[in-house]
């Protein structure tokens, strides 16, 4: 088995100890921001930090009704722009917290007046010594280049913040048995996987608080697979894009009970008028018998379902991976830390 697959079945555990560790500190931060009257959260990440950070920009404006914004680094590396920050959190997001981009913004961010947060894997990274407070992910050493358990402990701070910052309290405990349930799809993804072994090119679409997984799986697929692979919202996905798609053009939808159910439905009902291939991940039956193939999780809060979907996404990127007779954990001209400016 690959290292990329072990990495994937550590999460339940890893999510555990992340909790646990975090809990106390996370909730001191959450007592200093309320009183500090925040009106601004910006995120920056690259890679799969940035889609983890894409997840969060949707869960921290729905439960804190504080406005979101996802930061260009280049605004700060190559503008060299000046920006008022001062009642701003800026959260850095990065598994290593070695990304000399990131960094160089949560430094400028505070010499504007921000609060800076890190969330990262490594307590002793340059992260960590910048930044005002740091999460850290509890994941042990991440071997694999494709990134695993350290997405969906980003995913998992963002969760703890949300409920710290404001007012509506998530049932984040109940992540980690939720992706053991996750893990149970393991011989079904395996088998399914086979079955897309010669594909090339695809569309990965999801909404909502699954929209930054649409990024993730289509980030997988390109970097263990060499799949080409679009990312869209369902409701974007209608706006151009759904030209390409023609017989058995191969859409991964990611399709959760709750308020995106509506479009996710639509969607399948115009894929088979083109009698596209739809994989679905879901945990609705309606969904599930629409779709080409399906992958069924239990019922949960939609809220929660991120963590516990992108598990077998996970998984159907490694495993096909190596039908394609490829090796996930090093993929060609990749290195575990990109330093970018």
């Amino acid at each position: 088995m690959s290292l990329m697959l072990d990495e994937i079945c550590e999460q339940p555990e890893v999510l555990r100890r992340t909790i646990e560790g975090e809990r106390e500190k996370i909730t001191g931060i959450g007592d200093f921001l309320r009183q500090k009257d925040i009106d601004l959260i910006v995120l920056v990440a690259r890679g799969s930090s940035d889609n983890a950070a894409l997840f969060g920009r949707y869960l921290l404006e729905v439960t804190t009704g504080i406005p979101v914004s996802l930061s260009a680094p280049s605004v700060f590396t190559l503008y060299n722009a000046k920006l008022r920050l001062k009642r701003a959190v800026v959260i850095g997001v990065s598994q290593s917290g070695e990304g000399v981009d990131i960094n160089l913004v949560l430094e400028r961010a505070k010499d504007f007046g921000a609060f800076t947060i890190g969330i990262t894997n490594e307590a002793g990274s340059t992260m960590a010594r910048l930044a005002d407070e740091t999460l850290l992910i509890h994941a042990g050493r991440e071997r694999s280049v494709a990134a695993t358990k350290t997405y969906t402990g980003q995913m998992l701070h963002f969760y703890m913040l949300a409920s710290a910052i404001g007012d509506q309290r998530l049932n984040f405990q109940q992540i980690p048995d939720l992706v053991e349930k996750a893990l149970e799809l393991k011989t079904e993804v395996e088998q399914v996987a086979q079955r897309y072994a010669f594909m090339e090119n695809c569309v990965v679409v999801g909404r909502g608080m699954n929209y930054g997984n649409s990024y993730e799986l289509a980030l997988k697929l390109m970097e263990t697979c060499y799949v080409v692979a679009e990312r869209f919202s369902s409701a974007d996905f209608f706006h151009g894009p759904l030209a390409i798609v023609e017989r058995r053009f191969p859409v991964v939808l990611f399709g959760p009970t709750g308020v995106t159910r509506p479009s996710s439905l639509e969607l399948l009902g115009k894929l088979k008028e083109l009698h596209a291939d739809c994989l679905s991940i879901t945990n609705d039956k309606e969904i599930a018998a629409l779709s080409s193939q399906s992958l069924v999780l239990p019922d949960m809060d939609e809220k929660l379902t991120p963590i516990p979907f992108v598990i077998p996404a996970q998984m159907f990127a490694a495993f096909l991976s190596e039908a394609k007779g490829l090796d996930p954990d090093s993929p060609r001209s990749l290195t575990k830390v990109t330093k970018t400016m």
